[in-house]
């Protein structure tokens, strides 16, 4: 499965690769094969705590992945940014390894190390060398029910979170109005939030909320750990034990799923904010892989791959039709792009995000848009289009699972939100499923008004005077 980690998520995001049809690509192609059907292993240990194991000998390294099903969409109004402000304080130490131990080891002992934050879970990585995995178990088992969350730490590290804001968010007019239109597309739906959280909530977040959150979310029973590499899977299972299995399960967690309400006509925003260009989002509510799975008496199983075809279709290099008509053919568009993450928990969006050329304005650049999605109602995509579209999400699929830390990242996110790591294994025969049919279809179905919010940037004066910082000026490494 391709991995796209969306804006939403607090980490750089996922990265593209175009695709050639070559004798290289075949042979790529054969040996990532040979990966992929590489079996995974799957335990559980007695506290809840799932494993899963992928050995890829290739190389003497390991990447070891802890996913916790917690992220932004489970937050309320009140304490959003919680789970990306406790993701700063794991590494604050505990009684065993004080503040700056858990990176100082894993670097000593040659690794790297990182977490992220998103909508549906919050992960921590190490890579290391194949020996240095007990290292990483003893760290993350320790961290996971016996974290220190000193209130000190806490009043700097907030400070930190609430600095990443004003760069990530406030100083990026870009990225504050993507954040506005998930606010106003999202009237119920938990993705409404930022993943870093409202600015109010970030002011009066205590030590408390960070205590109570990670006592409810971080435990071996919501928890899985992903390992991938030259390991021996019935020896890493030993390690898990050795390491995680004495810890307590903790409660039993359910969560509340609210559902988005029906949209009823199109939503617009003007965002007027400091910038030097217009910038035009267009966002369609559509549904993501797990909803066509938990109700396919509504959603076919086959909807989220087509719309994963059309966004190939639309913005998937040179030679699609949003880079061919609209850059380059009619000029509109300075910059135009699409996201869509079908490895979403709940129902998501189907984003345009575009640039007007100079000399033409937003309303121009919808307008050549919606010409766009006027022609795919209208005229199928040709085979020959279709075949293309699919050879590159194929060969998208082939360059990630070729990397042994995104083997593991497939695989961390399909179980994060509730699908299986087998998902993976039907991408590819889905998407060459698809049909220029069920790409028409998917058009006509999503891709109209009663489902899209239109979200304009509208460029005031800058502030000359005024530095933003550098992100190496910001006092932070995650």
């Amino acid at each position: 499965m391709v991995l796209k980690l969306s804006m939403r998520a607090q980490s750089p995001g996922g990265h593209q690769v175009k695709a050639v049809l070559s004798i290289g690509f075949i042979l790529m192609s054969f040996c990532a094969g040979q990966i992929a059907r590489a079996e995974v292993q799957e335990f559980m240990l007695e506290n809840g705590l799932k494993l899963l194991i992928k050995e890829d000998h290739r190389a003497p390294i390991v990447v070891s992945q802890v996913w916790y099903k917690v992220g932004s969409s489970y937050e309320h109004d009140g304490i959003t940014g919680v789970s990306h402000a406790l993701e700063h304080m794991m590494f604050k130490g505990t009684e065993k390894h004080p503040a700056g131990d858990f990176s100082r080891i894993i670097s000593a002992n040659g690794g790297q190390e990182n977490a992220f934050t998103g909508a549906d879970y919050t992960a921590y990585f190490q890579t290391l060398e194949k020996s240095r995995l007990p290292i990483s178990f003893e760290l993350e088992a320790d961290r996971m029910r016996n974290l220190s969350l000193p209130a000190d730490e806490f009043t700097k590290e907030i400070e930190v979170v609430k600095e990443e804001r004003r760069w990530r968010t406030d100083d990026d007019p870009q990225s504050y109005t993507y954040e506005i239109m998930l606010a106003t597309a999202f009237q119920t739906s938990p993705y409404r939030y930022p993943v870093i959280g409202w600015e109010s909530d970030l002011e009066k977040m205590s030590i408390e909320d960070l205590r109570n959150w990670y006592s409810r979310w971080y435990a071996p029973g919501n928890a899985t750990v992903v390992v991938v590499g030259d390991v021996v899977a019935e020896e890493v299972h030993d390690l898990a034990k050795k390491y995680f299995a004495s810890l307590p399960a903790g409660e039993t967690l359910t969560v509340d799923n609210q559902p988005e309400v029906e949209q009823l006509g199109i939503k617009r925003i003007k965002v007027k904010r400091p910038a030097e260009l217009p910038y035009l989002l267009m966002s369609y509510k559509v549904p993501a892989f797990k909803t066509a799975v938990d109700y396919p008496d509504k959603v076919p199983e086959w909807e989220p791959y087509a719309l994963e075809v059309l966004t190939g279709i639309l913005d998937g290099g040179n030679s699609a039709r949003f880079s061919k008509n609209l850059v380059r053919g009619r000029e509109i568009a300075s910059a135009i792009g699409i996201s869509y993450d079908l490895s979403s928990r709940l129902d998501d969006l189907f984003v345009i995000s575009g640039v007007p050329a100079q000399g033409h304005t937003i309303e121009q650049l919808e307008q050549a848009v919606r010409d766009e999605f006027e022609d795919l109602k209208m005229n199928a995509v040709s085979e020959q289009e279709l075949e293309r579209v699919k050879a590159q999400v194929v060969a998208n699929d082939i360059y990630q699972k070729d990397s042994i830390f995104y083997q593991g990242m497939i695989i961390g996110v399909l179980e994060a939100v509730g699908l299986s790591w087998r998902n993976a294994d039907e991408y590819v025969d889905r998407i060459k499923a698809v049909t220029a049919e069920q790409v028409q279809a998917v058009v006509k179905k999503y891709l109209i008004d009663d489902r899209l919010t239109v979200a304009e940037l509208d460029p005031q004066p800058l502030d000359k005077s005024v530095k933003r910082p550098a992100r190496g000026e910001l006092n932070h490494v995650r």
